[in-house]
C-alpha cells in the first residue's frame, strides 16, 4: 500500500443513512439527530452499499446556489470487517488521473501524456476515460476506468447490475487491438476484498465479453483502494479470478 494519500476528503459529517431513493437523495440522521437530504452522486443501484442504518459521512458544501448543501461520500459496510466503501462515482476518475500523474500502475509502462475523455469506437461516439501516450512500445493506452463496490465475501464484483453500457465498452476496447494497448481499471472503492471477479449473476453477458475481452488480449487491472474518512490510499493490484468462475 502507498503510504501517500491520493485524495483527501474535505471535513466529514457522520450521520446514519435513513434511506436512498431516485438514486440522486439519500435521507441522512446526522449525530444532532437532524434529518437532512443530501445528494447522492451515484447513478448505479449501489447493490449491497445502501443498507438503511447504515454509518455514513457526507461532506457539506458552502455554495448558497446547491440546492442540496450536503453529499453523500461513504458507507461502512460490514460484509467482512466493518469497512468504509467510497460511493462518489466523480471521485475515482480524478483520484486515477492522480495516480497516473504519480506512476503509481507500473503495469502500464512508461507513458508522456495523459489525455481524458477522448473521442474513440465507432464513428468516435464514445470517451475513453484516458489516453496514454508516448509509452515504450510505441502503441497508444487506452484505460478505462469502472468503479467497484459490490462484493461477494472477498471478491469485488463488476457489474452489480446489467450494462448495456459496460458492454458497449468492452467491445470498443477489444476492437482496439492489437494496433493498441486497451486496459480496464476497475477501482475497488473499498478496501476489504482480495481477489476480483465479473458480475456475472447481475449480468452474465458483461462476464462473457470481459472473458472474450482478456482472451482477446484486453488488459484487467483490478486496482484496490483503501477507503477513510480522511482519504484514499491505493493498496495495489488484486487478483483477477474471471477465467475461473463460470
Amino acid at each position: 500500500m502507498t503510504e501517500e494519500l491520493l485524495y483527501r476528503y474535505p471535513t466529514l459529517y457522520p450521520g446514519i443513512l435513513v434511506k436512498r431513493y431516485k438514486r440522486f437523495f439519500a435521507d441522512v440522521e446526522l449525530t444532532s439527530g437532524e434529518i437532512v437530504t443530501a445528494h447522492c452522486p451515484n447513478t448505479g443501484p449501489m447493490t449491497g452499499v445502501s443498507t438503511p442504518g447504515s454509518a455514513v459521512m457526507l461532506s457539506l458544501s458552502d455554495n448558497p446556489k446547491r440546492k442540496l448543501a450536503y453529499t453523500l461520500e461513504l458507507i461502512q459496510v460490514n460484509d467482512n470487517e466493518p469497512t468504509w466503501t467510497g460511493v462518489n462515482t466523480a471521485l475515482p476518475n480524478r483520484i486515477v488521473k492522480l495516480a497516473l500523474e504519480k506512476y503509481l500502475f507500473p503495469e502500464l509502462g512508461d507513458y508522456a501524456k495523459i489525455k481524458g475523455e477522448v473521442p474513440y469506437g465507432q464513428d468516435k461516439k464514445s470517451r475513453i476515460d484516458f489516453l496514454l501516450t508516448g509509452n515504450d512500445t510505441d502503441k497508444p493506452i487506452y484505460l478505462e476506468v469502472k468503479n467497484t463496490t459490490w462484493v461477494d465475501g472477498r471478491f469485488a464484483l463488476f457489474p452489480d447490475t446489467e450494462t448495456t453500457r459496460g458492454q458497449k465498452h468492452l467491445r470498443e476496447l477489444i476492437a482496439l487491438i492489437p494496433h493498441s494497448r486497451a486496459v480496464m481499471l476497475y477501482f475497488i472503492n473499498r478496501g476489504d476484498c482480495t481477489a476480483f471477479a465479473p458480475g456475472d449473476k447481475a449480468d452474465p453477458i458483461y462476464g462473457r465479453l470481459l472473458r472474450d475481452a482478456i482472451a482477446c488480449g484486453v488488459e484487467v487491472l483490478p486496482c484496490s483502494f483503501d477507503v477513510t474518512p480522511v482519504g484514499v490510499r491505493y493498496r495495489g493490484l488484486l487478483t483477477c479470478e474471471c477465467a475461473e468462475l463460470n
